[in-house]
């Protein structure tokens, strides 16, 4: 089979992921989530006048002339009732921070530049007018545009949408994406080692990398090397998730099952990349979900997430960038390689300089089988066809942690 290069396969995959329908979700589940429609204030924030200091409630004339004497009438809390409380010439009300300015003030003087004696206080600043209050609707006014469509929301996006009484936010879901592993030679957890057998790795790396790239991983199990069990775990996973991620059995040998199950029940596709690692992918819908065959080598499997399957999932939870950004590097040490028609991603230890430059150095093996070397990489260098990169050359980088944008 021909090799195909990396940006058509990528085409081609997004072209098949769509954004999920846009849904409420709970306003304590929308951190990270993708805003679907722009949302807007429907209420003045704050919703009255209040103070921002701790001190006393005046009218900013009566303290022209510093030091003033004036009459304490009365004691203002946040979330205390004003109504109450007037303010007439030459008189106070002690205020605290957040409470509501009472009738007839118009400046608040803060506590420090004041004394306090039974009913009286001594003000021992000019305040001008207005100085220390918070007007209502300073900060939002009903239409005002809060969060645009397509934004991803943060914290404070969320403290934004609390103070306007948002309970629930329009977004696009996160994707639940189901992980299923196969292999007759692979064992779960800590079970004791047969000949020829291996601990699966795969299923516990795709699943933290589903969940730190912000969505929802449900665990579909070990399934052995048969087509009916392979069946069976995809449409379990098929009935519950949005988009399915398996690992092994996609390649061209006698034993690959996975490929031959995802062809019997929807419409796959298959390449052989013009990468390494991660050169086989499988990749289709059934029954109208995405289905991605990664490779069965624990380091394929990472490199085949991340350059297919994360922006894709990206792509149905409404994310406008899919893809992380290049940046380019220094090399600071010599990346061999072999002409071989592929593009190579190196695993490397990414680090910038006090100019903000990015410098690599290549971690470990390279084999598509030394997870080890992986774990000590923060990034991917993207090394073209050729003899390799001499110390000195600058070559593209995807950075995986320490993302620069």
């Amino acid at each position: 089979m021909a090799l195909t290069p990396l940006r058509e396969v990528q085409a081609a995959v997004l072209r098949e992921c769509l954004p999920l329908t846009p849904r409420a979700v709970d306003l304590r589940d929308a951190l990270g989530c993708v805003t679907s429609t722009a949302l807007e204030a429907e209420e003045l924030v704050p919703p009255f006048d209040n103070t921002a200091m701790d001190g006393f409630a005046v009218h900013a004339v009566d303290t022209t002339d510093p030091p003033v004497e004036l009459k304490i009438v009365g004691t203002l809390a946040a979330g205390a009732d004003p109504s109450r409380i007037e303010i007439g010439a030459g008189e106070a009300v002690r205020i605290m921070t957040g409470a509501p300015m009472p009738r007839g003030a118009d400046a608040v003087v803060m506590v420090e530049r004041t004394r306090a004696e039974g009913d009286v206080v001594v003000i021992e600043h000019h305040a001008a007018l207005g100085e220390h209050v918070r007007r209502a609707g300073d900060d939002l006014r009903p239409g005002d545009v809060v969060v645009d469509a397509g934004t991803v929301l943060t914290p404070a996006h969320l403290g934004v949408l609390a103070s306007l009484g948002y309970a629930r936010v329009p977004v696009f879901p996160r994707p639940r994406v189901g992980v299923l592993s196969t292999g007759d030679e692979l064992v779960e957890g800590s079970a004791e080692l047969r000949p020829g057998q291996i601990r699966d790795s795969n299923r516990p790396t795709l699943l933290a990398l589903v969940r730190d790239s912000g969505f929802t991983p449900v665990d579909l199990g070990l399934a052995r090397d048969d087509e009916s069990t392979i069946a069976a775990a995809v449409q379990k996973g098929l009935a519950t998730c949005d988009a399915l991620v398996t690992s092994g059995g996609v390649s061209v040998g006698d034993f690959d099952y996975v490929k031959a199950v995802l062809d019997r029940l929807g419409s796959m596709r298959s390449w052989q990349v013009a990468i390494k690692p991660a050169k086989p992918l499988a990749f289709g819908t059934v029954e109208g979900k995405p289905v991605f065959g990664l490779p069965g080598n624990p380091v394929s499997s990472m490199v085949s997430f991340e350059l297919f399957a994360r922006p894709a999932l990206r792509q149905m939870s409404g994310h406008r960038r899919t893809f992380r950004p290049q940046v380019e590097a220094v090399v600071a040490e010599p990346i061999r390689r072999r002409p071989d028609g592929k593009l190579h991603l190196v695993r490397v230890v990414a680090a910038t300089g006090d100019g903000g430059q990015w410098t690599v150095r290549p971690v470990g093996g390279q084999g598509s089988h030394q997870l080890a070397a992986a774990a000590a990489a923060n990034a991917l260098a993207l090394v073209p066809d050729g003899d390799g990169l001499a110390a000195g050359a600058t070559v593209k980088l995807l950075v995986l942690r320490g993302d620069p944008c």
